[in-house]
C-alpha cells in the first residue's frame, strides 16, 4: 500500500474508532442521529438463533411448573427456579421482593366432573380461583337458575336447595375462532396502526346501572342463602375452552380466607358440555351429575412478590433500563400465551446479553412480575415504591425517578414483535426508528404513537416514566386465560425474534449517551 493510502487507511481507523460504529461499545449520535452498534446486533442476531435457549425454557414452564396464581404452591415453585435461572444465567442482585399483604394462597388440587343421566359423559370444568371445594364427591340433581333481576329471586325462591344451578345464559360458540384462525398483521394494518396519530375518544362516562339487576355478589349471597350446592357457569364462546377466574368480591375482601371459605363451589365449564345440559333442562328432562372439587386454601395473609435480577452497569450503574413479563398466570393451565411467553422472551433476552459479554453502561433491571392478573398489582406496587408518583404531591418522586431511562414489556401472547408503541411519546420516534432498522429482515417496521393497556409498563407510564409495550402480531392460537393454553400453540420461531430484539432494544438503551426522553418534554431556549 502506497503511503497515502496509508495514510487515509489510518485516518479511516481513527474516525471508525471515534465513532464506536465497528465494535462492541457505545452506540453514538452524530448530529442528533441515534447510531445503532452493528456490531452489538450481529452478536445478539448470532447467539439468539443459533444458540437459542427460549424452546427449552418454554418448554420447562409450561410442561414442568405449569399454572402461577399469585400466591400458589405453583407460583412459589416457579419463583424458586426462576431464581435459579437467573443464577445461571449470570444476574446478580436477585431479589425476591415483597410488594403487599395480599390475602391468602389458594390451590386447586383436583377436579371431577361427570355427566350421569340421561346419558353418561365425562365434561370439563375448573373451579373458580378462591372458592371451595365441594366436601367431597357429589351426585347433584341440576337445574336453569339465570337469575338477573329482583323480580327473579321469588320466582325461584325455595326450589334450589341441594341442587347444582346453571347460572348463566347458553354460550354462543364461534366455529371460526380455531377453524379458521387468527391472520397476522398485514402491511395494511401496519400502514393502518402507523397513520393513526390522533388519540382516540374518551370513554363515555358509565350509565348508572339498574338498580333491578342484581349483582355477581347479590346472585352468589342468593343461591347460598337458597341452599345451593354447586354453582355451574361459561363464559366462553370458544370450542373447546372453559374461562374462570376468580370468584365475585375477591378485590372487596382482598382474597381472604374468610370471603373464599363463604363462597358456593363455583365451576366455570366448557360450552359445549354447559349447553347440552342446559338444552336438556329446558326439554324438562332431568340431568344428574357428579362433582367433585378439591382445594386448599392458605391459613394466614402472605405477602405477594416481584422477582428481580440485574446486569450491573458500569459508569452510569445509577441509572437503570428494564425488561419485564408478568410470572402470574390463572389457573386453568400452564398458560403459554400468556404470559409464560413473555417471561421466557426476558430471560432469554438477559442471556443473550450475559453471553455476548455485554457490559452495559446503565443498570439493566428484569423483573419478574406477579399481581398482574388481578390488577397489576406488582409493577404498580414496585413504581411507587422505587419511583414514588409525581402525581400525588404527598409521595412525591424518589431520587431513582430521574435516574429511570426506560422499561420494556411483553405480553400480550406470544406474537412476533411487528413494531413498538410508542406510548403517546413523540420524542423516542427517531430513536425507536434506528434501533428497529436491523431487524426489518423480521418484520419489525411499524412505529405506532398509540397507547396501549391492562400490562405492566402502565404503571410506569402512568408515574411519567418511559415504559413500553412492542406491537405484536395476532397469532391463531388458543389464547390465554383458558384451559387450552399449552406449549404446543406457540410460535416459538416467533418468540426466538422477540427475545433478540428485547436484547437489542434493551442493549441500545443501556449504552446510549442520553436517557430516554419522557413525553411532555420542552425545548430549552
Amino acid at each position: 500500500m502506497c503511503r497515502r493510502g496509508t495514510a487515509v487507511f489510518s485516518a479511516l481507523v481513527v474516525v471508525l474508532f471515534l465513532f464506536g460504529s465497528v465494535q462492541l461499545g457505545h452506540p453514538q449520535a452524530q448530529h442528533g442521529h441515534p447510531q445503532v452498534d452493528w456490531e452489538a446486533v450481529a452478536q445478539i442476531r448470532e447467539e439468539g438463533f443459533q444458540r437459542s435457549e427460549l424452546a427449552d425454557t418454554v418448554s420447562y414452564m409450561t410442561d414442568v411448573l405449569g399454572a402461577r396464581l399469585t400466591l400458589s404452591a405453583g407460583m412459589t415453585k416457579a419463583q424458586e427456579w426462576a431464581m435459579a435461572e437467573m443464577e445461571r444465567i449470570g444476574l446478580v442482585n436477585i431479589t425476591l421482593e415483597p410488594f403487599m399483604d395480599y390475602g391468602v394462597s389458594w390451590d386447586n388440587e383436583y377436579v371431577s366432573l361427570h355427566l350421569l343421566e340421561p346419558d353418561y359423559q365425562p365434561m370439563v370444568g375448573f373451579p373458580l380461583a378462591h372458592t371451595p371445594g365441594t366436601d367431597g364427591r357429589q351426585e347433584l340433581d341440576v337445574v336453569i337458575a339465570d337469575v338477573r333481576t329482583k323480580q327473579d329471586l321469588e320466582r325461584f325462591r325455595g326450589l334450589l336447595r341441594g341442587k347444582a344451578v346453571l347460572s348463566t345464559a347458553p354460550a354462543a360458540v364461534d366455529l371460526t375462532r380455531f377453524s379458521q384462525g387468527t391472520p397476522r398483521r398485514t402491511e395494511e394494518d401496519l400502514r393502518e396502526l402507523e397513520e393513526n396519530v390522533t388519540p382516540p375518544p374518551a370513554r363515555p362516562p358509565a350509565q348508572p346501572r339498574n338498580p333491578d339487576l342484581l349483582s355477581a355478589q347479590e346472585r352468589m349471597d342468593f343461591y347460598k342463602e337458597e341452599g345451593v350446592v354447586v354453582v355451574f357457569q361459561c363464559n366462553s364462546g370458544w370450542p373447546g375452552a372453559v374461562r374462570g377466574f376468580a370468584r365475585p368480591g375477591t378485590r372487596d375482601d382482598q382474597w381472604s380466607r374468610e370471603g373464599s371459605l363463604a363462597s358456593l363451589p363455583i365451576i366455570a365449564v366448557t360450552p359445549e358440555h354447559y349447553n347440552r345440559m342446559y338444552r336438556i333442562r329446558e326439554r324438562e328432562i332431568p340431568v344428574t351429575v357428579e362433582v367433585e372439587v378439591r382445594n386448599h386454601i392458605g391459613d394466614e395473609r402472605e405477602q405477594a412478590s416481584n422477582l428481580l435480577g440485574e446486569i450491573p452497569g458500569s459508569d452510569l450503574a445509577d441509572e437503570v433500563v428494564m425488561m419485564g413479563a408478568h410470572l402470574d398466570t390463572w389457573h386453568a393451565s400452564p398458560n403459554a400465551a400468556d404470559n409464560t411467553s413473555g417471561v421466557a422472551v426476558v430471560l432469554e433476552a438477559a442471556r443473550i446479553l450475559k453471553a455476548i459479554g455485554a457490559e452495559p453502561r446503565r443498570t439493566v433491571r428484569v423483573a419478574l412480575w406477579a399481581g398482574e392478573e388481578q390488577g397489576l398489582h406488582g409493577s404498580r406496587e414496585y413504581v411507587e415504591k422505587h419511583f414514588g408518583d409525581p402525581n400525588d404531591d404527598e409521595v412525591g418522586v424518589t431520587p431513582a425517578y430521574e435516574k429511570f431511562s426506560a422499561y420494556f414489556n411483553q405480553d400480550y401472547g406470544p406474537g412476533q414483535y411487528r413494531g413498538i408503541y410508542l406510548q403517546g411519546n413523540e420524542h423516542v420516534r427517531q430513536t425507536f426508528a434506528a434501533w428497529m432498522a436491523p431487524f426489518k429482515d423480521l418484520g419489525m417496521t411499524a412505529i405506532s404513537i398509540q397507547s396501549v393497556g391492562s400490562t405492566d409498563h402502565i404503571p410506569f407510564d402512568r408515574a411519567g416514566l418511559p415504559g413500553f409495550q412492542f406491537l405484536q402480531d395476532r397469532v391463531g392460537g388458543t389464547g390465554g386465560h383458558t384451559n387450552l393454553d399449552f406449549f404446543d400453540t406457540l410460535p416459538v420461531e416467533d418468540l426466538m425474534k422477540n427475545a433478540v430484539i428485547m436484547a437489542s432494544f434493551v442493549y441500545h438503551a443501556a449504552m446510549s449517551d442520553e436517557r430516554i426522553p419522557r413525553k411532555g418534554v420542552t425545548l430549552s431556549r
